[in-house]
Parts: C-alpha cells; sequence; structure tokens
C-alpha cells in the first residue's frame, strides 16, 4: 500500500533560500551570517557534509571529484519537505475529488469517491491500493499537461495543511534548501528522485528548488500525443506507467542520469536501495538520511509509521556509518518562515 501512497506524494514546494542567521536561541547557535548551512546546528552531520565538500572539489585532495560526476540526488516527501499525516500529493487528489463531484453525483454511492466526500479517513485506507490508486487515476488524467500543471500550482498556492494551518508551500524545510544551494555552489547537479508524480512536482519544483525540470524524476502515468482541435497536446492517461519507489529508484537514476550519485539524501525505507546504489560508487559517496525527531515543530516518526517508515534504513545507516541528521537537535530551524 505504501508503494501507492508513494505515488500520490506531492511533490511541490515553495520557499526561497536565503543564507540567514541561527536563531540565538536553539542549541549550538553560533554560526556567522556567511556560513552556507546557517540553519544547521554546529553537529557532526553538519560538519561531515561540509568536510566531504570540501574534499571532493578540492584538486589536491586524494577524494577529488571531477564537476561532471558530482551528481546529488534528493528523495522529496520527508526529505525535502514534510509527509504528515499523509502525502501530499494524496490531499491534491481528494480536493480533486470534491472539485469534479458535481459531474458525478454517482460517487456518493461508489467507494472510494464516497469516503473522499465524506472525509472517512478509515473508509478510505480500507479501500486499499485498488482505491488509492483509482482516485490517482481518475484525478490525474484526463486532461493535456498544461492544464494539469495549472490545477496544480491553482491548489499549492490556496490550500492549507489540515493540521499545519499553512499552506502546503510552507513546508519545506529551510536546511536542505539551503544543502541544495551549497551543493550546487560547489558544481554538484541536484536531481530530484522521489516516489511523487513527476509531472506534479514539475509544475512547481524548479522555481522554489532551482531544480530544472529535467532533472526532476518521479513516478509517471502513461501519456500519448493528440491532435485536439487542431492544436498537437500531450494527454494524460488513466493508467499507471513507472513508480519511481524502493528498487525503481536507482533503476531510474541510471535510466535518466546514466551515472552513480556521489551524493544521496533520503528518510525512509523508500530510499535505501538510492542509498545502497550511491555506496557503490568507486568514487566518494556521501549518505544523508533525515531521522524525524521533532514532535514540536514537525513530527516524530521513525519504524512503525504507516509514511515514511525508517526501520531497515536507519539499522543500515548505523551499520555502515552514513550521516543520520536528528531534526530536532541538528536544525535550528525547520521552516523557512521559521527564520528570523
Amino acid at each position: 500500500m505504501k508503494k501507492a501512497i508513494r505515488f500520490f506524494t506531492l511533490s511541490f514546494i515553495i520557499a526561497v533560500f536565503t543564507s540567514c542567521s541561527s536563531n540565538p536561541n536553539s542549541k549550538n547557535s553560533t554560526l556567522s551570517n556567511k556560513d552556507p548551512l546557517s540553519s544547521w546546528n554546529n553537529v557532526t552531520s553538519k560538519t561531515s557534509v561540509i568536510d566531504f565538500v570540501r574534499a571532493v572539489t578540492d584538486k589536491n585532495n586524494l577524494r577529488f571529484v571531477p564537476v561532471e560526476d558530482r551528481i546529488a540526488v534528493f528523495d522529496n516527501d520527508g526529505t525535502l519537505w514534510s509527509e504528515q499525516p499523509a502525502y501530499f500529493q494524496l490531499f491534491f487528489a481528494m480536493d480533486r475529488i470534491k472539485e469534479l463531484a458535481p459531474e458525478h453525483p454517482e460517487w456518493k454511492g461508489i467507494q472510494p469517491y464516497k469516503a473522499v466526500l465524506e472525509n472517512d479517513m478509515q473508509a478510505l485506507a480500507a479501500s486499499g491500493e485498488h482505491g488509492l490508486v483509482k482516485l490517482v487515476l481518475t484525478t490525474h488524467s484526463g486532461m493535456n499537461i498544461e492544464e494539469f500543471s495549472e490545477s496544480v500550482k491553482q491548489w499549492i498556492s490556496t490550500t492549507k495543511h489540515p493540521t499545519k494551518n499553512v499552506t502546503f508551500d510552507k513546508l519545506v524545510y529551510q536546511p536542505m534548501l539551503e544543502l541544495l544551494q551549497y551543493l550546487r555552489n560547489n558544481g554538484f547537479s541536484t536531481y530530484i528522485v522521489s516516489g511523487g508524480g513527476v509531472d506534479f512536482m514539475r509544475a512547481i519544483v524548479t522555481e522554489v528548488y532551482g531544480i530544472p525540470s529535467e532533472q526532476i524524476i518521479g513516478s509517471t502515468i502513461k501519456t500519448e500525443f493528440q491532435i485536439v482541435n487542431g492544436n498537437p497536446e500531450i494527454i494524460r492517461l488513466a493508467e499507471l506507467d513507472f513508480i519511481d519507489d524502493k528498487e525503481g529508484k536507482p533503476v531510474a537514476i541510471q535510466r535518466i542520469i546514466g551515472k552513480k550519485p556521489i551524493f544521496c539524501a533520503g528518510n525512509s525505507d523508500g530510499d535505501l536501495a538510492m542509498m545502497q546504489w550511491t555506496a557503490s560508487n568507486q568514487q566518494p559517496s556521501f549518505m544523508l538520511y533525515v531521522h524525524h525527531t521533532d514532535s514540536v515543530r514537525e513530527w516524530a516518526y521513525d519504524r512503525n509509521s504507516h509514511i515514511g517508515r525508517f526501520d531497515k534504513g536507519l539499522d543500515e545507516a548505523n551499520e555502515k556509518g552514513w550521516t543520520v541528521v536528528d531534526m530536532e537537535n541538528d536544525w535550528n530551524i525547520i521552516y523557512p518562515n521559521d527564520v528570523k
């Protein structure tokens, strides 16, 4: 079921990278305004990232990596922005069902549409993978790519998260925005490799992350070329094409990028195969896991979570010495709106 839910993941995010001073009330906040990772406390995870970047960009260092091989891949949900209490793209699908419902009165008696219209999350969960896939295919198809992109942009800028009470575009992680920019400033090409829908992410990610659309890799539904009223269009079909999750991630990386990354960031077991693929690089590599430990500013969850389960990945990270970011202790702010 997780696989299907991942497909719905909203991968939008809106925020502006700023290199700001740290919060004076936070632990270890002694960073200068010029610090490229100023939202990170002075902790091991931060120094490990900086030491790695300095080594692979120094031509006199034995760990030097040429610019063309400095590939960095990032999961999106739970790594670059929040993913609780459900993947954000699922919320988008549910809102689209409610928007389309007047044209489909029969949905009032058909699951899983009935569950969505009645806000019955228990019944929605009971519909299982089949029901969730049905929601996505219904709400993400039957239109051209431009129409779909506009619907995502409209939703993202107006809809509020059910518990944080801010628009979803405010829930991107400021420390990760800084990390993306820091890597690019040092010659890295940054890619998103997410279980979320690729066209959903492309609608907003380029502006937010500074990542061009061709460097956004995600799950896809099938499309076809049509001439509609004399105009050439790409139409989205109600049929799954590829799920970019778990073992699908390294497959997609090889197919689209054609090189093993040297830097990988994720937050769940769904990213473990991508981590393992990066670690197998003959060149120096860096694996970074975001561990959700902050129940006050964000959410705290790992091994038993129904969203973003971090179990096997946590064990392997500890066993192999990969970097694990403790969100509560390592980040002095979480979201861009927290910047003082």
